[in-house]
């Protein structure tokens, strides 16, 4: 089989933003107990975090990191979790069926992303709290001093601002078993008062609307488009969510759930620009896709795992070498829309449906998906750039994207700074194929490295003791760069990734 795709140097679709490497923290199962937060731990820190775990989050780089929730949120007091740990609430978070001891809240929560280079993207309860609350914990966060809750916060021993430029109005606020879901007049009625008061508190912040939680509920879109025409001019992004599953084995399929991923931001671009057009408003509004994974074997009911519990092991999932795939094509489908999609946050970050694990007590490691991410959120930001791609095709008929799908997915990402442009090949035929890339407007000087995620079997797991899917490098012997066009056999159903070097 033979691809090939063609770019040039002046066309380009925009900045990638960093914040689309964001990660995703929510108070369920061992996200943050036994995940990042485990006091009795070897590796834990003053504060009770693991270090080993934040070096592995550390390396992914991650600028945002989205938080308490989820549906966690919908049902939680914030002003539970500050203060002296020993006097907070021990409560019952009904959206997931555990226990929250709130010994971690946002002033710990703080400390933690400080030490990891991560800044949060605080999600405020509008499920059953007020737009008073929303108000109350901007106050908490960001005024400057002298006020009630900007007192609170100084004398639990934070004296400066934690200063939180992001801020999502609720979760999935359109689905039923949201805690206090609603319709979307009175999801944006809520909205648009909560906003309005937070701004009050401090004006600089950025607002997130809550966008349809999936392409399948029956309010997809429609429900997007009604809540924009109340908010338009109070948030700069739409949220959507996006998870991925393969119940039925058929790789295919599921390989190409990066189309799914097209089709859906931009019918949430199409939802923003009709109520800006209807509003008459020049205004664009940018698309967070806050939270996004391969998600569908783990659940929330776990044999042998009681419900009401402290940091019960639910939602774990176990990424092999047919994940990799998925979740390196998202990527690249969120560099392909870096013109209108400005942030996004794998759910989640640790334990829970998530690219880093750990053992209670014991080690922590790096499942399959880790590695597109990480190689990605090294390499990927830039510039994307338009690109030609030239590949046999497959039919897919159905699902949410229904059609032809390409069985090569490529982006490429001009980096000025490093001189270099990242390519980035995904092969999800069967079968070896022959790549080639021609890199037109600029002269090459060589290739700087080229790496592979691949394994044999797509069912290939890592665990604690063994890695088994992890990036590789590729040998010279098997590309070559000759003028502008950079050629490669790549492997069957692999990830690939080419760093080219430009005067």
């Amino acid at each position: 089989m033979k691809s090939r795709i063609f770019v040039h140097r002046n066309f380009i679709i925009d900045k990638v933003e960093d914040n689309i490497f964001g990660g995703f923290i929510e108070h369920l199962g061992r996200a943050v107990y036994s995940g990042i937060y485990e006091p009795s731990h070897p590796t834990a820190d003053e504060n009770g975090f693991r270090n080993d775990v934040k070096e592995l989050v550390r390396d992914l780089n991650m600028p945002v990191t989205r938080y308490p929730g989820g549906n966690f949120v919908s049902g939680f007091n914030w002003q539970d979790a500050i203060g002296p740990q020993s006097e907070r609430p021990v409560r019952a978070d009904y959206a997931w069926k555990g226990i929250e001891p709130n010994t971690v809240g946002i002033d710990e929560f703080m400390k933690w992303c400080r030490d990891v280079n991560t800044t949060p993207i605080y999600t405020v309860n509008l499920g059953t709290n007020t737009p008073k609350a929303a108000q109350e914990i901007v106050e908490y966060c960001n005024f400057h001093g002298g006020s009630y809750w900007s007192d609170k916060r100084i004398a639990n021993g934070s004296e400066k601002p934690h200063n939180i430029k992001y801020w999502c109005l609720g979760n999935e606020m359109d689905g039923d078993w949201q805690i206090g879901h609603k319709t979307p007049e009175e999801y944006g009625r809520i909205a648009h008062e909560a906003a309005k008061m937070m701004k009050m508190v401090d004006p600089d912040i950025i607002l997130c609307a809550c966008g349809s939680s999936s392409c399948q509920m029956p309010t997809f879109a429609k429900w997007d488009e009604e809540i924009m025409l109340h908010l338009y001019n109070d948030v700069d992004y739409l949220s959507i969510h996006r998870y991925f599953g393969n119940c039925d084995r058929n790789f295919p399929k599921f390989f190409a759930c990066p189309e799914e991923l097209d089709r859906q931001i931009e019918c949430a671009v199409s939802c923003c620009d009709t109520a800006g057009a209807k509003l008459k408003s020049n205004k664009k509004i940018m698309i967070s896709l806050d939270e996004w994974n391969v998600w569908y074997r783990g659940k929330s009911v776990v044999p042998g795992v009681a419900p009401w519990e402290y940091g019960s092991p639910i939602l774990e999932e176990t990424y092999d070498m047919a994940d990799v795939i998925v979740t390196g094509g998202a990527l690249l489908s969120m560099i392909d829309h870096a013109d209108r999609l400005k942030m996004a946050c794998i759910a989640q970050t640790v334990n829970v449906i998530a690219p880093i694990m750990t053992v209670k007590g014991g080690k922590a490691w790096k499942q399959s998906i880790y590695y597109p991410l990480l190689e990605t959120s090294r390499y990927g930001r830039g510039y994307a750039m338009r690109v030609i791609n030239d590949s046999p095709e497959y039919e897919i008929n159905e699902g949410f994207y229904t059609g032809k799908v390409k069985y090569l997915r490529s982006s490429v990402v001009l980096r000025n700074e490093q001189k270099e442009i990242t390519v980035f090949a995904i092969n999800r035929a069967n079968e070896e194929m022959v790549f080639s890339a021609e890199l037109a407007g600029f002269d090459l000087t060589g290739v700087a490295g080229a790496v592979e995620i691949h394994n044999d079997d797509l069912d290939a797991v890592n665990s604690p003791e063994q890695e088994n899917v992890a990036s590789k490098d590729i040998p010279a012997s098997r590309y070559s760069l000759n003028g502008n066009t950079l050629e490669s056999k790549l492997k069957p159903c692999s990830w690939n990734m080419f760093r080219v070097s430009f005067k």
